[in-house]
């Protein structure tokens, strides 16, 4: 497996310090449609000794997840899996949650020493300024009214059926993230991928290599399941992983430091040696520590120092 990490910003500083610290992959947003921006980022990346691995995040397909596109965002998906390709990056991590990306509803709860961490509690949603929430266009709310599960589900086979064909072709593949919180429903509108049964589902709609899972352990942790134990369920088609633990259930829950959250982390470790899992393995939102109260909440740099040197030690533990 690979050590990898998304860096917030991606500056010539926080590629230095992953780097130092063992870091061999690295995670690019979306860079829009420009193909010239991602080789520029992937020679960047290159130039400290890493390899960017993945794209993730702020993808063009709040359309498709509506049922609504025009055909724009999936010749933007499709264009970006040839770019990713011609570059030798293999994987291409979304979400299928209409009008979020993952959401809480507090930035400063205290952990360990002061540290502060996000946090979710489904009763204060409506009055809390929302992280991860994207204000919707005028349309945005006419169009979710109409969406139910099987909508969803119908939307993501279709977007499935589109994409897999390119990404199987272009030998890249699609992973997808669970809903973050994992609930049926927020907002008003409803959400599909938020139980171990839904990922069954989603490989079992699309049997193709390309169509993998993005297994994230703090969101899997909020499911309340037995993680190692759902890694062994789900891992033949994991081929991402996102490091990380939570403290509460679904509608309730605050993150954690790695090593001070209610999951076993090692034995989860010793699980995806088991599965044979080999890809590229980070950690996701990390706690802000003293002096960083001015940061992106969850994306600081000094916890995922913490973070790399915990991971890299259980890798080397369980080799």
């Amino acid at each position: 497996m690979q050590l990898a990490s998304v860096l917030t910003p991606l500056s010539d500083y926080q590629l230095q310090l992953a780097a130092q610290c063992g870091v061999t992959d690295i995670v690019h947003r979306y860079p829009g449609p420009d193909a010239a921006v991602l080789a520029a980022g992937c020679k960047r990346i290159a130039s400290f000794g890493m390899k960017c691995s993945v794209v993730e995040g702020y993808l063009p397909i709040e359309n498709i997840k509506l049922g609504r596109d025009d055909g724009s965002e999936l010749r933007a998906l499709k264009t970006l899996i040839q770019q990713m390709a011609d570059l030798d990056i293999r994987l291409l991590c979304y979400n299928f949650m209409a009008g979020t990306d993952w959401c809480r509803t507090r930035l400063d709860v205290p952990e360990r020493g002061g540290a502060l961490t996000t946090a979710f509690r489904l009763q204060d949603v409506e009055q809390a300024v929302l992280l991860g929430y994207r204000p919707p266009d005028p349309g945005f709310d006419e169009s979710a009214r109409s969406l139910t599960p099987e909508r969803l589900w119908m939307h993501l086979e279709r977007l499935l059926n589109e994409l897999l064909p390119v990404a199987e072709r272009c030998g890249v593949v699609l992973a997808m993230h669970p809903d973050d919180p994992p609930l049926p429903s927020l907002l008003g509108r409803p959400r599909i991928m938020y139980t171990p049964e839904s990922f069954e589902r989603l490989v079992q709609l699309a049997p193709s290599a390309a169509n993998a899972i993005c297994f994230c352990q703090g969101s899997f942790a909020s499911m309340q399941v037995d993680i190692p134990q759902t890694i062994r369920r789900l891992g033949p088609w994991v081929r991402y992983v996102h490091f990380r633990d939570v403290a509460g259930g679904p509608d309730d829950f605050r993150e954690t430091f790695h090593d001070n959250g209610p999951t076993d982390m090692a034995a989860a470790m010793r699980a995806w040696r088991e599965v044979g899992f080999a890809g590229p393995m980070r950690p996701d939102h990390v706690p802000q520590l003293a002096g960083e109260e001015d940061g992106e909440p969850g994306y600081t740099i000094l916890g995922r120092l913490f973070a790399w040197g915990y991971m890299r030690g259980l890798m080397h533990a369980t080799e």
